[in-house]
């Protein structure tokens, strides 16, 4: 029987490998090339991984692995190929499974997030308890890590959707949809000097030492594009990766803060008093991704919702280039 010029008795015969020999190769190539690894990522036995990528290999007639006696060490080209397609493939059968699921039951299932410490502490909140009462028998899992962490996770299908403002945009796997634009605030302890300004200045900020976010998180580029563009060199004393930890060393003494607006509360944050630098810098936008050939179930559409309500469903799936952040109100 011949459909498309394709023998099915020779399909079924070259037919054999297994989408768990797939899986393995995924694993091993997640997991740094370390067979023991993968093999405890996925609750099976070291020397089953070892044999079932053998038996692959050998239907193949070609090495996926680099080997060093029994140590992999890295894919063969032909390796990477086989890597690529089998991504996809699995990829494909998560899909079918999740459409499954959705036709099944809509209400129920798991939804990983990932995002970076200022979005899951000060703009997460709302959206998350609006959307287990809408869905109280989904489980939420939330994976906290840097942009480019979270976005190599959502490449690989460890997460569903990301939430952060850099390295996402960048990704050529990911669908990218933006959320909200957010601005800057200067945070000083009280009596500071910055605090007599009636509107503080680049060069102000420039003269004394600053406290911020590490490098590619949470909007640094655009804060470093304004110092840039007065061609000041900031004194950057200390950076860290979330706000708590950069409010901690200015109410030290070690300088002034730069951070997200959202991340200021005057109550819970005195004796620090923040003042407002929106008009120095660029606004940043929050984005959310996830993959692009990836089936998102409803409950995950209406968890975008929640967190960016101009997100409906009709938007997320024309997937709009063009499409504005609108202005999110500091928090």
């Amino acid at each position: 029987m011949y459909i498309d010029g394709i023998s099915f008795a020779f399909w079924n015969h070259r037919q054999t490998m297994q989408l768990r020999q797939l899986l393995y190769v995924q694993e091993i190539a997640r997991h740094n090339f370390s067979v023991s690894a993968a093999a405890s990522a996925i609750n099976t036995s070291q020397p089953g991984v070892s044999n079932q990528v053998q038996l692959l290999e050998e239907e193949l007639g070609l090495k996926i692995f680099e080997r060093h006696g029994k140590r992999l060490l890295n894919l063969t080209p032909f390796g990477q190929s086989v890597l690529a397609l089998a991504n996809r493939v699995l990829l494909d059968v998560d899909n079918i499974h999740k459409l499954a699921e959705d036709s099944r039951d809509d209400q129920s299932g798991i939804l990983s997030i990932g995002t970076t410490h200022t979005q899951a502490r000060y703009a997460l909140a709302p959206a998350i308890k609006e959307f287990t009462q809408l869905y109280p028998d989904i489980h939420l899992k939330m994976v906290q890590g840097t942009p480019s962490e979270i976005t190599k996770m959502a490449e690989t299908g460890e997460l569903d959707i990301v939430i952060a403002t850099e390295a996402i945009a960048k990704s050529k796997h990911l669908s990218v949809l933006p959320c909200y634009n957010w601005n800057r605030s200067v945070i000083v302890p009280a009596n500071h000097p910055l605090l007599s300004e009636k509107s503080i200045t680049i060069e102000q900020i420039a003269e004394y030492p600053i406290v911020s976010y590490m490098q590619n998180i949470t909007g640094r580029a655009m804060q470093d594009r304004a110092f840039q563009e007065h061609n000041l060199t900031p004194n950057i004393v200390f950076t860290a990766t979330d706000a708590d930890v950069i409010k901690t060393y200015v109410e030290m003494g070690l300088g002034i803060g730069i951070i997200a607006s959202m991340a200021f509360n005057p109550i819970k944050d005195l004796p620090l008093q923040a003042i407002d630098a929106s008009h120095l810098f660029h606004p940043s936008t929050t984005l959310l991704g996830y993959r692009a050939d990836s089936y998102l179930r409803a409950y995950s559409y209406a968890f975008i919702e929640c967190f960016a309500p101009h997100l409906t469903r009709k938007v997320i799936d024309s997937r709009q280039p063009h499409y504005k952040a609108p202005h999110k109100a500091t928090r």
